[in-house]
């Protein structure tokens, strides 16, 4: 499937990180980058133009200390600090290395000592963690929030004023740097679902083809804000939430906690909102919870949807945001659309939103892929689809089956350079310049492309039928009583076949509200459960009926976007 050029609209060309910070400081010079909130509701804001000279400052800073050419760890929440550092490394020093904050220490250890990195820049909440690490390569760790240097750990505000004073004498060492944008200057490695981190190796080509790519498609100006939810150490937020948001001189705000995200939306009333779908579904279920709480507001609640769809077929007027205004206020009062990636969304949720007059645009992409490859439209969708590709990456359908599924290929310039210190796993997943992803997926007529698993999730029976997990998941999951599940297959010896199996976890919250009943035993919450299993099986052939269910207490071990990571799941 060639690039879609459809819907596209001409965007500024950028040849690297760099040349977008020169641009964006220039046209956004005096515009606001950054909003950083304070405990009192206030908070500092921070201009394009301010922006530029702290990464300058850093920038510096970093090349005086011998870091040319070097990797640079970033270890900490989403905050300002984070943004600097990132470019203050890639744009002219070395490479940047994105760490996830919530792993263990150990697999902190075996990342900083696999990717032999020199320097590492870490927030106050962290440090205890770098501080269990032993390494040899480590010659600089740097305390974000610290006012003065302390024995090993210098001030990253001491480190920037530095920075700042040298640049001012003259010191261009860093400002007139020159940039390679075929080499590696970002190494990520993924929190991967079915096995273990790679170090995937990204280029400014690679980063730069998909901001230009997404922006051609997704309408955002200097006009629009972002509150910045999901960890920026994953690339779907770098990219988007972050990189994307400067190159067209918006503002970012970050989300100080997930359990803020309702309050932080109401106090920074975003225009956009980036996310991953168990947040957008779990808002979704509340929404859902406070109309069917009186049988009243219930039968409102449908009729203004009936108003609203009839007052758009006569007038072509859309008045759903003003009939619905109460929870659009909710959500801040300005969304314009919500993107959701980095896992599949129930298509319910995102009718759901719709019928409240908020688009939300799925979309599809992984590491290896700067992240972005696919993305839904906001006048051409299907909302149970990931879209279309982006203009510039051409995708196909390899190998596919009698239902036309088959792994999803893709070519482009924001396909990765390879894993980092791994030829054999690059050579398998890249050839002739095509990333074989692992995705098993089909395309209809209108050229819409649905994702229906993973290749190495398949369950395959006796007799060659595939069974998608994903899929069973998603028909499990509509249900108001199944918070989460994991669906697997067990090969049934007495059978001499294979069986679907899940764990599930009930939503008690749910139960409890539907039944009126504060204490349930756990026969009970088996038998509800095992009822919504048999409404599930009614809808499907029966080679992928679940035959087996468990109900589980404990929450799934997860990537940092919310995604199962399949391989630590015990099974029985």
């Amino acid at each position: 499937m060639k690039p879609d050029i459809i819907n596209t609209k001409i965007v500024r060309k950028i040849e690297d990180l760099k040349d977008m910070i020169e641009q964006s400081s220039k046209l956004y010079s005096n515009r606001y980058a950054f909003h950083l909130q304070i405990s009192n509701g206030t908070g500092r804001k921070i201009s394009y133009s301010e922006f530029k000279k702290d990464i300058n400052a850093l920038g510096t800073a970093f090349h005086s200390l011998g870091l040319k050419n070097k990797r640079i760890a970033v270890l900490g929440e989403n905050r300002y600090e984070w943004c600097v550092t990132y470019l203050a490394a890639v744009n002219g020093t070395g490479t940047i290395v994105p760490l996830d904050k919530e792993l263990p220490v150990h697999e902190l250890e075996h990342l900083i000592n696999k990717a032999e990195i020199s320097a590492i820049i870490v927030s106050e909440k962290y440090l205890e963690k770098i501080n269990q690490i032993t390494t040899s390569n480590v010659k600089y760790f740097i305390n974000m929030d610290a006012k003065s240097d302390s024995g090993e750990i210098l001030s990253y505000k001491l480190l920037q004023e530095k920075g700042a004073f040298l640049v001012e004498n003259g010191d261009e060492s860093f400002t007139e740097a020159k940039i390679d944008r075929d080499k590696m200057n970002i190494l990520i490695f993924t929190s991967g679902t079915t096995d273990h981190a790679k170090g995937v190796m990204l280029s400014h080509k690679n980063i730069c083809s998909n901001i230009m790519a997404v922006c051609s498609v997704i309408s955002v100006s200097h006009k629009d804000s972002v509150l910045s939810i999901l960890p920026l150490h994953h690339t779907y937020e770098c990219t988007c939430g972050f990189l994307a948001i400067v190159y067209n001189g918006a503002m970012i705000t970050f989300n100080d906690n997930l359990k803020n995200i309702a309050k932080n939306l109401k106090e920074v009333k975003p225009t956009i909102l980036i996310i991953v779908p168990l947040i957008l579904e779990n808002m979704y279920k509340k929404i859902k919870e406070q109309i069917n709480k009186d049988i009243k507001t219930k039968i409102l609640f449908k009729c203004a949807i009936l108003i609203s769809k009839l007052i758009y077929s006569i007038s072509n007027i859309d008045f759903k945001k003003k009939l619905f205004k109460r929870i659009y206020e909710n959500l801040g009062g300005r969304i314009r659309f919500i993107i959701s990636g980095a896992a599949a969304i129930e298509e319910n949720t995102v009718k759901g939103y719709r019928e409240l007059g908020i688009i939300v645009l799925q979309g599809y992409g992984l590491t290896e892929c700067s992240p972005i490859v696919t993305v839904n439209r906001e006048h051409s969708f299907s909302d149970n689809s990931i879209g279309h590709p982006l203009p510039g990456v051409e995708i196909k359908i390899d190998s596919p089956d009698s239902n036309d599924i088959g792994e999803i290929v893709v070519k482009g310039n924001n396909v990765m350079l390879g894993y980092y210190d791994n030829p054999i796993a690059t050579k398998k997943v890249l050839v002739d310049g095509w990333l074989y992803t692992g995705d098993l997926a089909r395309i209809d007529k209108y050229g819409h492309i649905y994702i229906t698993g993973r290749k190495k999730n398949v369950i395959v029976t006796k007799n060659g039928k595939n069974i998608f997990p994903e899929e069973v998941e998603a028909y499990l999951n509509r249900s108001k009583f199944i918070r989460e599940s994991f669906v697997y297959g067990l090969d049934e010896k007495q059978f001499d076949d294979v069986s679907v199996c899940a764990q599930i976890i009930p939503d008690i919250d749910a139960i409890r509200q539907y039944f009126q009943k504060e204490n349930l035993s756990s026969e009970e919450i088996h038998n509800i459960i095992n009822a919504e299993v048999k409404k599930v099986n009614k809808s499907m052939p029966m080679y992928k009926k679940v035959y087996h269910f468990s109900i589980r207490e404990e929450e799934f071990i997860k990537t940092t976007t919310q995604k199962i990571k399949r391989y630590e799941q015990k099974i029985s």
